[in-house]
């Protein structure tokens, strides 16, 4: 280079074969077209010049054999896989899909989840409030953490602490195809704990376990479809989903699980012994576990204000500051 060529043809991105190219001579080439029989290197229109007049085009850079050509099995070989299972699809994995002819894939369906919040003080969110009333966050709540986890919410409710609401609400949950049913609230101790007036009786466990929040725990079956029950107190429904059900959810729609991290406190914390705490915080900029709000179950604010989970052994009373503990990122 530089040198002048007869330009003696074209090939362009379209079906057909382009005529081989005898020695001395250059076609023209348009990205993603296939290269003559012949040819072994594209020289960019930028490093040419064509001359008036003339059907000759100027060379003036040299290239060497294989310069801007896309060889066949560059990115693939022969008995390689397109994408491995287990993956979840996103459309990185449609794109290699279509580029090697695929127009099917084996998947695994989303599971099928229902969320109904009980409490006879529960009203649709944004609704004007009553005496008494509240508005129902667990609902959205859990609704969304379902999405978030790659399952799919095919029924909502909220029912009144009336037994044969919740009943018919269960039967309208697994006629919608549910593989699972979530409940908030009615598995305490007191009076109109309508959850587990219902599904005790049908052999399910309703019970506390020793951490806080979320003691208040329940599992059942009913119509042969798993019942997970969650305490009404939003903070501990939230944290019951992310711990005990999360993991499972995430697990089958092939998302990574949650992220943990061993950090030193930013803040001396106190804790009650016998059950394993989980207090709400977030990450300083120095990778300290800074405490956000405190240890109440009814803190929603709080709990949207934190990024992480500060988990307080129970064999513990207090931990000073700089000691280190373990986190899970929300």
């Amino acid at each position: 280079a530089p040198v002048e060529l007869p330009v003696v043809g074209e090939s362009a991105a379209a079906p057909g074969t382009p005529a081989p190219l005898a020695a001395g001579t250059a076609v023209r080439i348009m990205t993603g077209a296939p290269v003559p029989e012949g040819a072994d290197a594209v020289v960019p229109v930028e490093d040419t010049e064509a001359i008036d007049g003339s059907e000759l085009v100027r060379v003036l850079r040299s290239r060497s054999a294989g310069e801007y050509v896309r060889a066949a099995g560059s990115d693939l070989v022969a008995g390689d896989d397109v994408l491995p299972a287990g993956i979840r699809l996103a459309p990185r994995h449609l794109a290699a899909a279509a580029a090697s002819g695929l127009t099917e894939l084996l998947v695994r369906e989303r599971v099928r989840v229902a969320v109904i919040s009980t409490g006879s003080e529960l009203v649709e969110p944004g609704a004007p409030l009553g005496p008494g009333e509240l508005p129902d966050a667990n609902g959205i709540a859990l609704r969304s953490a379902v999405a978030a986890c790659g399952a799919v919410v095919v029924h909502a409710g909220r029912v009144r602490d009336e037994v044969a609401r919740l009943g018919a609400e269960l039967d309208a949950a697994i006629d919608a195809g549910a593989e699972l049913v979530l409940t908030s609230g009615g598995i305490s101790q007191g009076a109109y704990e309508v959850v587990r007036e219902l599904i005790e009786p049908l052999g399910a466990w309703v019970g506390s376990v020793a951490m806080q929040p979320g003691g208040p725990q329940a599992t059942g079956v009913y119509r042969g479809v798993p019942l997970i029950g969650f305490p009404g107190n939003p903070v501990s429904a939230q944290l019951s989903f992310a711990l005990f059900v999360a993991p499972s959810l995430r697990a089958i729609a092939g998302l990574p699980a949650a992220r943990t991290e061993r950090m030193p406190l930013a803040d001396a914390v106190r804790s009650v012994t016998g059950k394993r705490q989980f207090l709400r915080g977030s990450r300083t900029a120095d990778g300290l576990a800074l405490p956000v709000g405190g240890p109440g179950s009814h803190l929603v604010a709080a709990l949207a204000a934190s990024e992480l989970l500060i988990v307080i052994p129970e064999d513990l009373e207090a931990l000073a500051a700089g000691d280190e503990v373990d986190t899970v990122f929300l």
